[in-house]
């Protein structure tokens, strides 16, 4: 999978996660829905958003197999969402981050309005679920810090001795450049992987601590800013007259 269907799977798959969106916050919305035979149960409709991160991120390990420096530098990305891209996607960490301060909006909007819909949303989580997430978030930081370290020694190989030695030879010997790029190239890809398996199970492990409806209200709030990200920085390059492919 090239530059061009890896750009049109991404655009449709842009446009199912508005949808996913919708339908979550439908759901936030009408608690009741979760019992009502027309409606799905709340954990249906967490499995399948999960489901459909799970493809992209399928589909996403096909196209790295043959260009994995296209997803680590991805020209359909606005610079602002470049800005935040850790190894070619969203750091793990930052779901944790997202959590509380969602929690946190949620919790005061109860407190102060004494609304009873979110009483069973992130502003209500227990001293088990705190202490889970806090255990969950020390080894993703430990596993994100692993990473991290293997994409840097990856990148000091662009300087190791046969890098140097091709890029001073008089005669470009381009099948030995081939091969010592091929090799690069596969480096960075298991470090891609290694990154997308870990977001993958960061997001799966932070909605297991949840309950159905406190996972709605994450996934909503991860849905939310990556799409108002995505447009925020397509509309700023527009105004600076920047290119977007996306």
């Amino acid at each position: 999978m090239g530059e061009e269907n890896f750009q049109e799977f991404y655009t449709k798959w842009i446009g199912e996660q508005r949808q996913q969106i919708g339908i979550l916050l439908l759901a936030s919305k009408s608690p009741s829905s979760s019992s009502s035979s027309s409606s799905p149960p709340l954990s249906v409709l967490v499995t399948r958003t999960l489901a459909h991160y799970e493809e992209y991120y399928a589909t996403k390990s096909k196209c790295a197999k043959t260009d994995v420096f296209l997803l680590l530098s991805p020209p359909w990305t606005s610079r602002l969402e470049h800005a935040f891209i850790w190894i070619g996607g969203w750091r793990p960490t930052a779901a944790f981050h997202l959590l509380y301060s969602k929690s946190g909006l949620q919790l005061e909007a109860r407190l102060s309005s004494g609304a009873q819909a979110e009483a069973a949303g992130l502003g209500n989580l227990s001293a088990r679920q705190l202490g889970l997430i806090d255990e969950l978030q020390r080894s993703t930081v430990r596993e994100e810090r692993r990473i991290t370290e293997k994409e840097a020694k990856q990148q000091e190989t662009v300087a190791d001795a046969e890098m140097v030695e091709l890029s001073g030879a008089d005669v470009v010997e381009e099948e030995r450049v081939g091969l010592a790029l091929k090799g690069k190239e596969e480096g960075f890809e298991k470090v891609l992987r290694s990154a997308d398996r870990l977001r993958m199970e960061t997001l799966k492990a932070v909605v297991g601590i949840l309950s159905p409806m406190q996972a709605v209200h994450f996934l909503i709030a991860a849905g939310e800013l990556h799409l108002s990200l995505h447009e925020w920085g397509r509309e700023k390059d527009e105004r600076d007259g920047v290119q977007c492919n996306a």
